[in-house]
């Protein structure tokens, strides 16, 4: 288990998303990424998680293959990552870098309307 405080879990995920191809993330519209400290019950059931299962991101909204021409004036949607269980999971500060990092590339992948069967 690694711990970080909460400004340096934030600066981790800034450096993580920065590290992402500038075209990949320039086809991302109108999508905030948070963090959230564990996943609500709520988030747990909307996957169909397992007792005992750890969620490390959920991500919230309407994938841009659904999204039509009438699209706008829309809340963002939200790619949430969860601070508790990527430290509980990750021995160390590079392996909590490169989970977060997976973590978006995963929820970004249902943003681009891709199945969980589908991503890695």
């Amino acid at each position: 288990m690694t711990w970080l405080s909460p400004a340096e879990f934030d600066a981790l995920v800034e450096e993580a998303i920065s590290t992402l191809p500038a075209e990949f993330l320039a086809l991302v519209d109108n999508v905030a990424i948070m963090v959230e400290e564990e996943p609500s019950a709520e988030d747990l059931a909307s996957v169909d998680s397992e007792e005992g299962d750890e969620l490390f991101g959920l991500y919230q909204g309407q994938s841009l293959p659904e999204r039509g021409a009438f699209y706008s004036n829309v809340l963002p949607d939200r790619i949430v990552l969860y601070r508790g269980p990527l430290l509980r999971h990750c021995q160390n500060r590079r392996q909590l870098k490169e989970e977060i990092q997976a973590t978006v590339i995963h929820e970004l992948g249902h943003y681009f309307g891709l199945d969980e069967d589908v991503l890695p």
